[in-house]
């Protein structure tokens, strides 16, 4: 297993309100999380900041009782993360309603706990979560954006949303609200396998199949999308986010990339 994460202000603005956090408890075991916040100018930065140390906290009590999370069933492990995801968004919002300059403020959420082979996620909003395998590449997280309900419901195409002048606006985000629903992901994570989480400071300007190629290239196999080593996991995440700001950087941008 190898990872690295990195953020970055991006081209246009003039402070980051992205947040990650990357924890391994062991060989095989490990959480990462991307918060990417919005209110103003002190707003965004604090709410991912909050929801990420929140959410911390949850996953290190859990894992205290329980090291490594050894022998919980699946069910359990997605109520770890639920709660993770409750005590971030009641943190943010507790946070906001202290401060009136913080007003409304608010972060989306995107996560991953790998145990081994068995991969739980969760997101709240439009940060993503993608696998990039032998197969190709796929979204493993759910848009919560005006854009991707339109998408659902016919209204337009995949390909019409991304130049849509609603693309940015979300529907769900952790701690604008007393309560939040995010949603879960399981799977089996394939030997091979690597995963993307990333703000959409990346997927603005970055297309999925390009974040497969870039996997790619770093690996010491170009054919196969196989992260052989921390340096090449390191060298895939900065050339995501160089190609994000090379083509405008228009927001700040985060991308941690994972390799079973």
């Amino acid at each position: 297993m190898f990872f690295y994460g990195k953020t970055d202000v991006g081209r246009r603005r003039s402070a980051n309100q992205d947040n990650f956090i990357i924890h391994k408890y062991a060989q095989d075991v490990l959480y990462a999380l991307v918060c990417d916040g919005m209110g103003g100018a002190n707003g965004g930065d604090t709410a991912s900041a909050v929801a990420v140390r929140a959410f911390a906290e949850v996953m290190d009590e859990a894992e205290k009782k329980n090291p490594s999370f050894f022998g919980l069933p699946g069910d359990e492990i997605v109520d770890i993360l639920s709660k993770a995801v409750t005590e971030a968004n009641r943190a943010v919002y507790r946070t906001a309603q202290d401060d009136p300059a913080l007003e409304g403020m608010g972060t989306t959420l995107v996560g991953l706990l790998l145990l081994g082979q068995h991969v739980y996620a969760v997101n709240v909003g439009d940060s993503r979560l993608y696998l990039a395998d032998a197969s190709g590449v796929r979204q493993i997280s759910h848009d919560h954006s005006v854009v991707q309900e339109w998408v659902d419901s016919g209204r337009i195409t995949a390909e019409q949303a991304k130049t849509s002048r609603n693309r940015n606006i979300i529907t769900r985000c952790v701690g604008t609200y007393k309560t939040v629903d995010p949603d879960f992901f399981e799977e089996t994570a394939a030997p091979g396998s690597v995963y993307i989480l990333c703000s959409d400071g990346l997927t603005n300007h970055v297309e999925p199949e390009e974040i497969r190629e870039i996997v790619c290239e770093a690996s010491p196999w170009p054919e196969l999308p196989v992260m052989m080593s921390a340096e090449s996991a390191q060298k895939a995440c900065e050339r995501l986010i160089d190609l994000a700001n090379e083509r405008g950087g228009t927001d700040n941008v985060t991308a941690v990339v994972l390799s079973v």
